[in-house]
This record gives C-alpha cells, structure tokens and sequence, in this order.
C-alpha cells in the first residue's frame, strides 16, 4: 500500500510493508527515505508548522500603513479613492502567507522524526494506518506471555502495552492473570510471614 502526500513543493511518500514503512520526502531544504518499524513509532504526536513569517509581517506592516494612509485621508476630508493600495498589498501578502502554510502531525521515533502533511485528503488515512499497525505489531511481538520471563517483567509489560493504548485495562488484567497462573504468583502477591 502507498499513499502521496503533496502540498506546494513538499511531497511525501508512505509505502507500508509488512513489518515497516518506508517514509520519502522531497522538500525545500533536501530530500531522503527511511525506514522504520511500527512499533517504534510513539502513542502520541506534535504539531509543526512550516511557514513564511516574512509574508505575514509585510503583510501586517502593509495593511497597518494603508489603514493609517485611508485614516488621515478621511480625517484630512480628502477622497479615500487610492489610499487603499497599501492595504489591498498587505492583505495580498497575507493571502500568500496562509496559502503557503504547511502544517504536519509529527511522530517522533528513536533516530528521526516522520512528517504527516495535514492536508485534509491523506492526513486521517495515513495516521491510522500507522498506528493501526502499530497496534498490531506491538501485540504480535509483546503481546503473550513470555513463559521464559519473569512474572513482575510480565505485568510491567502488559501494563506498558495498556499505556500505549495497545490493550485496554480489562484486556490487560486479563494477560496479567493468565500470566500469574503461568509463572506462578510473585513474592508480593502472596501472604507474608513473620519469623
């Protein structure tokens, strides 16, 4: 499966494998591919936005100085027919500047970070598909008991996996007690005596 992201000159390419996902991107600044394994993808993300703040700020200066030019033309009893071009320029600026806005949901892994362009046609599609198989990568390697494993490793792992939204609390608890009637019950689950 392979979803296109694309907004001005930024395009980025999710190819899903099996067991990874190769993660393209060409943009301004360069362009690279990495691969990376769901499970090491986070439970949660940030927001970037990659903008222009020159456009914004000329456009602010420019519309502030044609409302200033409009204001003494009516306090002076002039015609305003004209005062408006710094204004009409200023609101241009701005207009590119949102045009050229590009805002991405963020993943950041252990050795990069992948860039989701939220471009309200892939952006649903494509996070959902990574945590989707995230979810079921996770399971599939952590989620049975480990009868070489030790019972308090087992709980903090199936606890971990509650805390990733992996499993819920009852699936959890559930593996706990399977667990705990593998391996036997821990030190401090059990009755304590004084000698």
């Amino acid at each position: 499966m392979k979803i296109l992201q694309k907004k001005l000159s930024t395009t980025h390419t999710f190819e899903f494998q099996e067991k990874y996902f190769n993660f393209a991107y060409k943009d301004r600044s360069g362009s690279g591919d990495v691969d990376v394994a769901y499970a090491n993808l986070p439970q949660k993300s940030s927001i970037k936005i990659d903008d222009n703040t020159w456009w914004r700020n000329a456009g602010y200066i420019w519309c502030v100085i044609g409302v200033l030019n409009m204001g003494m033309g009516i306090a002076a009893g002039d015609s305003v027919a004209g005062r408006g071009f710094w204004l009409m320029v200023g609101l241009i600026c701005l207009a590119v500047y949102w045009a050229t806005r590009v805002k991405y949901t963020v993943l950041a892994f252990n050795g990069g970070n992948v860039f989701i362009i939220q471009d309200g046609k892939t952006h649903d599609q494509v996070l959902d598909e990574l945590m989707k198989r995230r979810k079921a990568q996770l399971l599939s390697l952590y989620g049975e008991v480990d009868l070489e494993s030790d019972l308090e490793r087992e709980k903090s792992k199936f606890e971990f996996l509650k805390d990733q939204g992996v499993m819920t609390q009852e699936e959890a608890d559930a593996k706990i007690r399977q667990a705990i009637s593998v391996l036997g019950t821990s030190p401090t689950d059990g009755p304590r005596t004084l000698n």
